[in-house]
C-alpha cells in the first residue's frame, strides 16, 4: 500500500505510512511488518448524545480472509461476526488508548483496524495497537499519546522484541508491553512460571524496545499530523455541583461506604443520591439540571472518598488494610456427575468451576488466518450471569468482557498443564460466576485450577491469581506525589482506583498477567512493589486452596473417559481409516470406543472409553488390523493354534475372546458347541477362560475367527494329556 508518507522503525522492521487512503477519516495509518499489513483509522463524532455521561470509545479489529488468499467458510462466503482473536485484539488496543483521552470528552471515538495482508509469519495484534497510536497521533482528535507496543519473548535465556510466530513456539514468555516515553501503560500475556525478578527485567526490556516505535510515530506526526481540535468537555453545571456538594459532602459519602457490606454500601450511596436529587429539584427546579449533573458529581464524590480514607488513614471500604485479603474459602468435588468441580470464594466474589475431559478430536479448531496454532486442546470459558451482581438483565451469549476474562484465566493455567503426549486429553474448564465483587477472573483461575486437580489432571503445580490496585494523589504538575498499592481489590476499588494489576502464578513464578490503568502511566517503582505484593498474596491463597485438595487426584473420575495409546506402523494409518473413514467409523460404532489418530503421522492411536470391554475390543480391532500395536503386545494369533483365552465380550452372535494380551477374535455362536446354542450366555460367561482354536484370519481386515467347538474336538482327540502346542500360550491376564 504505497502512500505519501513512510516512516520505518529501525531494528523492528515496522513501517508506518499514511496519506493516500481513507482521506475523510480523522486519522488513517497503514502498519507493515514483513508482508503483514494492518490498516487503522480513527474518527470522532462532532457532538455528544443527549444525557450521555460516559466516554464511548469503540475499537474494532477485523481480519479479512482475502488477506491470506482464502475464502470465508459458510453459505454466504462473507466475513461474519468477529472471532475470539478479533475481539481480544480489539480489547488489547482499547485498554491502553482509553486513559489518554481528556477527562470530560464524551464525543464518540471509533478506531477500526483491518487486516489487509497476512504473511503467516508476523502476527497482527501488535500492529493494531501501534496503528491505533499512529492514527490518533496524526489526527485532530485530542489524545495524550503516542504510545508504543511490542511483544517480548524469552528464548534460550535471551529477551527478543517482536518475534515471529515460529519463534514464539520456543519462547517461555509471551509479554505484550505498551507504554509511553516515560511509563508503563498496559501489559498482558503469559509465562512459564517466570520468577518475579526476571519478569521485571522483561518489563524493562519491553520499555526500551518501544522507544523507537514512539519516535517513529512522532516523526510521522511531524510529516502528516493535523492540529488538535477542541471539543467541549462535559461536566456538571456549577450550580448543581454546589448544591450536591453542600447536601452530600465527602464526609457523608465516607460514612455511607466505609465499614459496611457491599449491599449496604450501595444502598447508602443510593439514598444519598436521592437526597441530592430532591435538593436539586427544590432549589433549581426539575428542568434546570440533568441526570448527567447528578451522576458526574456522585462519581467524583466517591472517587475522592475512596482516596481520602486509603491514602490518609490506610483503611479500605471493608475495613482491611493495604495488604489484607478478603476471607477465603475453597472446596472440591461439589458436583456429583462432572469430571471435576470446585468452588472458590474471596469475600463476596464466588465461582464454580467445572472440568470436562474428552478425546483429542474435541480440541477447539483455530482459524489460523494470521498463522499460529490450528487448534488448542485446553479451553476455559467464563460466564457472568446478571444474578452475580444482584440484577435482572439479558442472559445471552458471552460479550467482549467475558471473552477477555476467560482468555486471561486460560493462558494463566496453560503453563502448568501436562504435555499432550503424557496426558492426551482435550480439557474444557467452565467458570460460572455466582457472585461478583471484584477479581472474578482471578477467582476463575483459582477455582479452575482446583477443578483440574479434582478431575485428576496431573498439573505440574497449582496456580492462584490476585489483583492489585492503586490509589494516587497528584501534585500541581500532574505527577504522582503520594500513592498506595492495595491487594485484592473490591469492585469499587477497581472502578474508582487507578489500577487493576492481575497476576497469576505458582510458588515458583508468574504464569499470567494483565495490567489496566486509568491514569496516564505507571512508574516502574510502583509496578515493582505491586508485583512483589501480589507474590506474597498468591502464596497465602495457595495455602487455602491446597488445604481443600493438596494434590491432583490419583485417579480420573469414573465418569471421565479412559485412554490407551497404541503405536501402529505409520504406513498403515490409511488402512485404519479406510475408504472415506469407513473402517475407523465401523470400529467406533461396533465397540463404542472413540478413536483418534495423531495428526503428526507418527502412527499414534488414541482410544477413549469409560467401558473396559469397549476399550479392549477397540484395541484388539486396531491391533488386529494394523499389527504391531504397543497396546496389544504379545505374539500374533496363529491359524490352527489352540488358545486358553478370556471372554471379553458377549453378543447375540457370539463372544469375543482375548487369546493373547490385547489380541482377540470372534467365536461365532455356531462355533461355541457341537449342538445348537440358543443364547451365547448359555455356554460362556463374561471373564470366563475357555479353550478356542483359531480357524482363520481375514487377509483384508485382519479379523480373527475362533472356534470353541473345534478346540473341544481337538482336545478330546488328544486325551488324556493336554495339547503340546498349547503350553507356550499362557492365559491372557485379566484386563483392569
Amino acid at each position: 500500500m504505497q502512500q505519501k508518507h513512510n516512516v520505518t522503525v529501525p531494528g523492528l522492521g515496522i513501517t508506518f505510512s499514511t496519506g493516500t487512503y481513507a482521506g475523510l477519516a480523522n486519522g488513517a495509518v497503514n502498519v507493515c511488518v514483513g508482508e503483514t499489513n494492518v490498516f487503522v483509522t480513527a474518527c470522532i463524532a462532532q457532538s455528544t448524545k443527549p444525557g450521555q455521561d460516559f466516554f464511548p470509545l469503540t475499537v474494532d479489529y477485523r481480519e479479512k480472509y482475502a488477506a491470506a488468499g482464502r475464502f470465508p467458510g459458510g453459505f454466504f462466503k462473507r466475513e461474519g461476526r468477529p472471532s475470539e482473536k478479533e475481539i481480544l485484539t480489539s480489547r488489547l488496543c482499547d485498554r491502553p488508548c482509553r486513559p489518554l483521552f481528556p477527562e470530560g470528552l464524551l464525543n464518540e471515538v471509533q478506531i477500526i483496524g483491518q487486516l489487509m495482508s497476512a504473511d503467516q509469519i508476523n502476527d497482527s495484534d501488535i500492529s493494531m495497537v501501534n496503528g491505533a497510536s499512529a492514527a490518533l497521533a496524526i489526527s485532530d482528535i485530542p489524545w495524550g499519546g503516542p504510545i508504543g507496543c511490542v511483544r517480548v519473548a524469552l528464548i534460550d535465556g535471551q529477551f527478543l522484541a517482536n518475534p515471529t510466530i515460529e519463534q514464539m513456539y520456543s519462547s517461555s514468555l509471551d509479554l505484550i508491553y505498551v507504554g509511553t516515553k516515560k511509563d508503563m501503560l498496559m501489559i498482558e500475556g503469559s509465562a512459564d512460571q517466570l520468577p518475579e525478578e526476571e519478569f521485571i527485567k522483561a518489563l524493562e526490556f519491553g520499555h526500551q524496545a518501544i522507544q523507537p516505535v514512539i519516535a517513529a510515530i512522532e516523526e510521522l506526526q511531524k510529516l502528516a499530523g493535523k492540529p488538535k481540535s477542541t471539543f467541549p468537555l462535559v461536566g456538571a453545571t456549577p450550580a448543581a455541583r454546589a448544591i450536591i456538594e453542600r447536601v452530600v459532602p465527602t464526609e457523608r459519602i465516607v460514612a455511607a461506604i466505609f465499614g459496611k457490606e457491599k449491599a449496604a454500601r450501595s444502598a447508602g450511596v443510593k439514598a444519598l443520591k436521592e437526597e441530592a436529587k430532591a435538593a436539586l429539584v427544590a432549589e433549581l427546579g426539575a428542568d434546570k439540571f440533568t441526570d448527567v449533573d447528578l451522576n458526574v458529581v456522585f462519581e467524583d464524590l466517591q472517587y475522592k472518598a475512596y482516596r481520602k480514607n486509603v491514602l490518609e488513614k490506610g483503611v479500605r471500604a471493608d475495613g482491611r488494610g493495604q495488604r489484607g485479603l478478603r476471607p477465603l474459602n475453597a472446596s472440591v468435588g461439589v458436583l456429583p456427575r462432572v469430571h471435576g468441580s470446585a468452588t472458590f470464594q474471596r469475600g463476596d466474589t464466588q465461582n464454580i468451576a467445572l472440568t470436562t475431559l474428552g478425546p483429542t478430536k474435541e480440541a477447539q479448531e483455530m482459524d489460523g488466518l494470521t498463522g499460529g496454532a490450528k487448534s488448542k486442546s485446553f479451553i476455559l470459558h467464563y460466564n457472568f450471569p446478571p444474578f452475580s451482581v444482584g440484577e435482572a438483565g439479558r442472559f445471552i451469549g458471552p460479550g467482549r468482557r467475558e471473552i477477555g476474562h476467560g482468555a486471561l484465566a486460560e493462558r494463566s493455567l496453560v503453563p502448568i498443564l501436562p504435555p499432550e503426549d503424557a496426558f492426551p486429553y482435550s480439557i474444557r474448564v467452565v467458570s460460572e460466576i455466582m457472585a461478583s465483587n471484584g477479581s472474578t477472573s482471578m477467582a476463575s483461575i483459582c477455582g479452575g485450577c482446583l477443578s483440574l486437580m479434582d478431575a485428576g489432571v496431573p498439573i505440574t503445580a497449582p496456580v492462584a491469581g490476585i489483583s492489585c490496585g492503586l490509589m494516587t494523589q497528584s501534585d500541581a504538575n500532574g505527577g504522582i506525589e503520594k500513592w498506595v498499592t492495595i491487594t485484592d481489590i473490591l469492585g469499587e476499588e477497581d472502578h474508582f482506583g487507578d489500577m487493576d494489576f492481575k497476576l497469576a502464578g505458582t510458588t515458583k513464578g508468574i504464569t499470567g498477567f494483565q495490567l489496566d490503568l486509568k491514569i496516564s502511566g505507571l512508574p516502574f517503582e510502583i509496578a515493582k512493589i505491586a508485583i512483589m505484593q501480589a507474590r506474597d498474596a498468591r502464596i497465602e491463597i495457595l495455602k487455602v486452596m491446597l488445604a481443600s485438595l493438596p494434590a491432583p487426584r490419583a485417579d480420573l473420575s469414573k465418569y471421565a473417559p479412559r485412554i490407551q495409546t497404541i503405536q501402529i506402523d505409520p504406513e498403515k494409518i490409511g488402512l485404519l481409516i479406510g475408504p472415506g473413514g469407513k473402517t475407523i467409523r465401523r470400529i467406533t460404532e461396533t465397540t463404542g470406543a472413540q478413536i483418534d489418530i495423531a495428526e503428526d503421522d507418527s502412527g499414534k492411536v488414541f482410544i477413549y472409553s469409560n467401558n473396559g470391554d469397549a476399550m479392549a475390543r477397540a484395541i484388539a480391532e486396531v491391533d488386529g488390523l494394523c499389527g504391531g500395536g504397543s497396546g496389544g503386545g504379545g505374539t500374533p494369533i496363529e491359524v490352527g493354534k489352540l488358545y486358553n483365552g478370556r471372554v471379553t465380550g458377549i453378543k447375540e452372535f457370539g463372544c469375543f475372546v482375548e487369546c493373547t494380551p490385547g489380541k482377540e477374535g470372534l467365536c461365532h455362536i455356531s462355533e461355541l458347541a457341537d449342538f445348537r446354542v440358543r443364547r451365547t450366555e448359555d455356554v460362556v460367561k463374561m471373564g470366563e477362560m475357555i479353550w478356542v482354536k483359531c480357524v482363520g484370519i481375514d487377509e483384508r481386515s485382519g479379523k480373527v475367527r475362533l472356534s470353541r467347538k473345534a478346540a473341544m474336538k481337538e482336545m478330546e482327540a488328544q486325551k488324556p494329556g493336554q495339547p503340546a502346542d498349547a503350553a507356550p500360550d499362557a492365559p491372557a491376564a485379566p484386563a483392569n
